[in-house]
């Protein structure tokens, strides 16, 4: 029997309701968050509230200088540079759940759903970020002249996207290895963030040497992406599209230094509401992100 409900409020008696749930959830799938992983994050215990100004303090180029014997040393003040981090974007949810649903239901619908929102919350986030991190790289890492020693690196342009196949893509990520090799970006922590089909012609590709896969065992037979020179490859749907003719990815590369992200869940809680018996479920992240060191990032655009 379904409780009568006002116009327009939904009816969750035989979704949720004993007599017809089943109470076995269909396990959702939920796009992996990449953004954490590729930046800076060791500032986010200093966040409060939205609004928030981080200071982060880089460190300082110490001069090297030539030494004779009996010389007067030149005495230097490092001084750290500082660039700030503003808190400066939010995303919420807030739904009710009716006392009566409640208190039918078989399960803890409310976990599951607060649990729902905040994978949804990581998905904008990541799909935000990587949008605008094509903007933000330096010019050196990407374009039809990429190397900012040899300008011999074709990363793709607009008009005249890179095409990658599986015959190509090996080669790809060693020209965006040695892109980042002129900037004197450190060989560890590089990141590389693939949509699925790279991914795909990756493992399809004649990828013979295990050793290039930091693995015992090569990729044409476990299937396993790992790294490849010195790039952690991630797999994301989240990357940024664009129609030039035909559909182009704005294909992100770098290093660990060069993004820095920070990010807190600063409200969570509940309480009655006042319109209806039930109760408000609301949350609430802030974050703020900045490239801090364009020279660490590139990106490739790419096609199929």
């Amino acid at each position: 029997m379904s409780f009568p409900v006002a116009t327009g409020v939904p009816q969750l008696s035989g979704i949720i309701s004993p007599t017809i749930w089943s109470g076995k959830l269909l396990v959702k799938f939920y796009e992996a968050s990449v953004i954490p992983s590729i930046s800076n994050t060791e500032y986010e215990g200093d966040i409060k509230d939205m609004g928030d100004q981080v200071e982060i303090r880089t460190t300082p180029d110490i001069t090297i200088r030539n030494y004779v014997k009996g010389q007067t040393l030149t005495v230097e003040r490092p001084t750290p540079n500082v660039q700030s981090l503003l808190i400066d974007q939010g995303k919420y949810w807030n739904f009710v759940a009716d006392d009566v649903d409640y208190h039918q239901a078989d399960y803890s619908f409310v976990d599951d759903w607060t649990k729902d929102a905040s994978e949804q919350v990581k998905i904008v986030v990541d799909t935000d970020i990587l949008a605008a991190l094509n903007g933000q790289a330096s010019a050196s890492n990407q374009g039809a002249t990429a190397g900012v020693r040899s300008a011999g690196f074709n990363l793709g342009t607009t008009g005249t996207g890179l095409q990658i196949t599986k015959s190509t893509v090996l080669d790809l990520l060693v020209d965006c290895g040695s892109v980042l090799d002129e900037q004197d970006v450190p060989e560890s922590d590089r990141w590389i963030i693939l949509p699925p089909w790279v991914c795909g012609m990756i493992k399809k590709s004649d990828l013979k040497d295990a050793s290039l896969a930091g693995d015992g065992t090569s990729i044409m037979r476990n299937g396993r992406v790992g790294m490849i020179d010195r790039f952690t490859i991630y797999m994301s749907n989240l990357l940024e599209t664009v129609t030039d003719t035909t559909l182009h990815w704005n294909i992100p590369f770098g290093h660990i230094s060069a993004l820095t992200f920070a990010g807190q869940f600063v409200k969570n809680e509940n309480l009655r509401a006042e319109s209806t018996f039930g109760t408000l479920y609301r949350g609430l992240k802030v974050y703020g992100y900045k490239v801090v060191k364009p020279e660490g990032m590139g990106i490739v655009y790419g096609k199929r």
